[in-house]
């Protein structure tokens, strides 16, 4: 355990779960189920297998099965002229899954030679999860209830996080069922960089007196530079510590040569304070680093958001930065410690919707209505800057530029290092936006289910002939239509309108709700559906006519159509 790079805090939480749920079960308690999650190359699976080790527990571990290797012989006899496939030797995937479950539940692991028999406790970890439940992750569902009914071992799956927006884990295991079924969920951070620098020392040491002919040492700069560009992964990061190392790589061991030296110029060509010249070499070498085995950086929209309106400051003294002229002092700022175009990007967000979150959250922030003035007016340029549709794939990039940067500068009651502390921390909510679009589509497919007889389009319907319907007293219509027209036809009495409610955005939520996932429009805010949009039924949000229909049958109504003049 001590040489694990995981925080303590995960490492007792894993170690908890397992001695509770293994050694202090009931007898009659059913199967329990951990959820492992985190990004690649934080140490889930090696804080398992560690713990595992300690406890003396055994792992029965899923692998996904290969296809079977035929011989000529084998697809002569499958595909010839008298077979009808009824050789044919497959069986689909989630089938063999559950019948892994079932025998490493039901029987224990072969006792063999000199092996104590006291050794039964077991845990099964599934870490290669079959494609066919990404599919349909109902049967996945129904196998973990049957588990948890039946299981007498607990259950570890271990899932890594996605940045791209299909997060596995909400799609494997939504909340209901995590509710349902008790899965218990541990979250693995990055490993920090002082862990990091910590285990990569030990290796290069341990190497270098090993293998003294094939590698050499690394200095503490090459370290760090490589700790920087690896964003916590411990895995990629020593697999650029072997290939960065080797003797025999001559090319790889002069791009380290000329990136070490043209970073130490540029710092020492800075006199300033050793803090100064952390925060001016900190930009080059994060780009530096991407060509020597690093990664992209990501960062879940949720930090995106923090990072952005939080806007983290570095005091600058008067000799460093020129002094703005007397008219214009009101604008000075002490310098940012990001790019919000960096942030951006390394959000895998478009910028539309990066501003309609930032246009959600920015407010609760603020403690100046003039300063919430100046951000609006910000954010309504670029809205403007979008406008057009033939230009905005260009524009979108400066678009986002100037909401970020806008809100930013806008903000007085953090313009400066000495005033970042004492906000504390504010939930961010997703925007109503997607709520009100998630209405407006369902209002529309029902209109027109329900109305398709006036031949007219949804916004006609729901603006002009629903308000008319709703003021007559015509019994002729089906309890549908009726209920539609209440909801849609008549504004509230109400004469102040109360807040939406507002959905907590959670730290390792996508951006794009699953709504705007397939559309093909990359989560646009402005992709609102057409108007000729076709859809023949209802939302679930709305009543369904099938009793309706039987009485309009039955009765032989019909409502008249009349010319609109």
């Amino acid at each position: 355990q001590n040489d694990l790079a995981v925080q303590k805090k995960k490492i007792e939480e894993v170690e908890t779960w397992l001695k509770k749920h293994i050694f202090q079960r009931q007898p009659k308690q059913g199967g329990s189920v951990l959820l492992l999650t985190g990004p690649p190359g934080c140490g889930k699976t090696a804080t398992l297998q560690i713990l595992a080790r300690d406890l003396g527990l055994q792992v029965q571990e899923w692998t996904n099965p290969l296809s079977l290797d035929f011989t000529k012989e084998d697809l002569r006899n499958m595909f010839g002229h008298d077979s009808n496939f009824h050789t044919f030797p497959s069986q689909a995937q989630a089938a063999l899954f559950q019948d892994f479950l079932l025998r490493a539940n039901k029987y224990n692991k072969l006792q063999m030679l000199g092996e104590s028999s006291e050794n039964d406790k077991k845990l099964i970890l599934i870490e290669d999860i079959p494609n066919q439940f990404y599919r349909d992750p109902g049967s996945l569902h129904e196998i973990l209830r049957s588990f948890v009914r039946t299981s007498r071992c607990p259950l570890v799956f271990i899932i890594s996080d996605n940045f791209s927006g299909d997060s596995n884990q909400r799609s494997l295991f939504p909340p209901e069922i995590v509710e349902e079924l008790c899965i218990f969920n541990i979250s693995f951070k990055p490993v920090a960089p002082t862990n990091m620098m910590k285990v990569l020392n030990r290796i290069a040491a341990a190497e270098a007196t090993m293998n003294r002919e094939k590698n050499y040492t690394l200095d503490r700069a090459s370290l760090e530079l490589l700790c920087r560009g690896c964003s916590g992964d411990i895995r990629s990061a020593i697999n650029s510590l072997q290939f960065s190392s080797m003797k025999d790589c001559s090319l790889e061991k002069e791009f380290w040569s000329k990136k070490k030296k043209s970073s130490t110029i540029k710092c020492e060509e800075a006199g300033v304070s050793k803090a100064r010249k952390k925060s001016k070499c900190d930009t080059s070498e994060d780009q530096e680093i991407q060509a020597i085995g690093g990664k992209d950086a990501s960062i879940f929209l949720f930090h995106a958001l923090g990072k952005v309106i939080y806007c983290k400051r570095e005091a600058v003294s008067e000799a460093e930065c020129p002094q703005l002229p007397a008219h214009l002092s009101e604008h000075h700022r002490d310098t940012l410690l990001i790019q919000p175009e960096d942030i951006v990007e390394k959000s895998h967000m478009s910028g539309s919707m990066f501003n309609l979150y930032l246009h959600q959250n920015y407010v609760d922030f603020f403690s100046d209505i003039d300063d919430v003035m100046r951000a609006s007016e910000y954010l309504s340029t670029a809205d403007v800057l979008c406008s057009n549709w033939s230009t905005r794939l260009v524009m979108e990039s400066y678009s986002v530029s100037v909401a970020t940067r806008g809100v930013i500068h806008s903000n007085t009651s953090r313009a400066f290092a000495h005033q970042q502390g004492g906000m504390g921390f504010r939930p961010l909510h997703k925007p109503q936006w997607f709520l009100i679009n998630k209405k407006y589509q369902e209002n529309c497919l029902a209109a027109k289910s329900l109305f398709s007889s006036f031949c007219l389009p949804p916004e006609c319907l729901q603006t002009e002939l629903l308000p008319y319907l709703a003021m007559l007293a015509n019994p002729m219509r089906n309890q549908a239509q009726i209920a539609f027209i209440q909801d849609v036809g008549r504004l509230p009495l109400k004469r102040h309108f109360g807040r939406l409610r507002l959905e907590a955005l959670g730290d390792k939520e996508p951006g794009v709700p699953e709504l705007f996932q397939g559309d093909g429009a990359d989560g646009d805010p402005e992709g609102l559906p057409s108007s000729q949009s076709s859809g023949s039924d209802l939302p679930g949000s709305q009543p369904q006519p099938i009793a309706a229909q039987a009485m309009l049958d039955e009765e032989e109504l019909r409502i008249e159509e009349y010319d609109s003049d």
